[in-house]
């Protein structure tokens, strides 16, 4: 998982409400089980409609989506999580989320940010022309205005993204403590090894 510590650019001013994971990433996506490709599924029925947002050129490549209340509602599906990165989406920015897609968005390396409402219409407003800039160290979100709005991330989260630790990076930390262990058991209870 690539870490994040700031992240800088153009933000897809969605500002949808109840965007749930069905939009995010049609079921019929849900086939495959590799991430690659998964972006060009991400937000279809949005996407057919000529001239939207998420194809306009001053939005390709945009690291940022400012994001309605409840975002990520519906079904579990972690493949919400892979079409957004696949798409490139690094942060999103939302009053609130659904407790399960914000799970899956940190596990998949991607920073759920939350911002009154008062905040996401700023930042609207600011991603029809300017750049907004996350700093994740600082837990603050920026604009060339002088806007800055400061936001709240449990610590945990916190570190996993910055370090760009996944659920299986995690255990690899504790490589030399589970050998250990193992060795440890082995000494204790042999009869437990597995026959040769």
């Amino acid at each position: 998982m690539t870490p994040i510590e700031k992240v800088e650019g153009r933000a897809i001013p969605l500002g949808l409400k109840n965007v749930d994971t069905d939009v995010i990433i049609p079921a019929h996506w849900l086939k495959t089980t590799t991430r690659e490709g998964m972006g060009k599924g991400a937000f279809e029925s949005l996407r057919a409609d000529p001239g939207n947002l998420f194809d306009r050129p001053e939005n390709k490549g945009a690291p940022i989506l400012i994001a309605g209340d409840n975002f990520g509602c519906g079904s579990s599906r972690e493949h919400a999580a892979w079409a957004l990165g696949d798409l490139g989406i690094r942060v999103v920015i939302a009053p609130s989320y659904s407790d399960i897609f914000s799970g899956n968005a940190v596990k998949n390396g991607i920073l759920p940010v939350v911002l009154p409402q008062a905040a996401i219409d700023r930042l609207m407003e600011v991603a029809e022309t300017d750049p907004i800039h996350v700093d994740l160290d600082t837990q603050t979100v920026t604009t060339p205005f002088q806007d800055r709005f400061a936001f709240e991330i449990d610590p945990f989260r916190k570190m996993c993204l910055l370090e760009g630790l996944d659920e299986i990076s995690l255990t690899e930390k504790s490589g030399a403590a589970i050998d250990a262990y193992e060795k440890k058991l082995d000494a204790e209870r042999p009869w437990m090894r597995p026959a040769a």
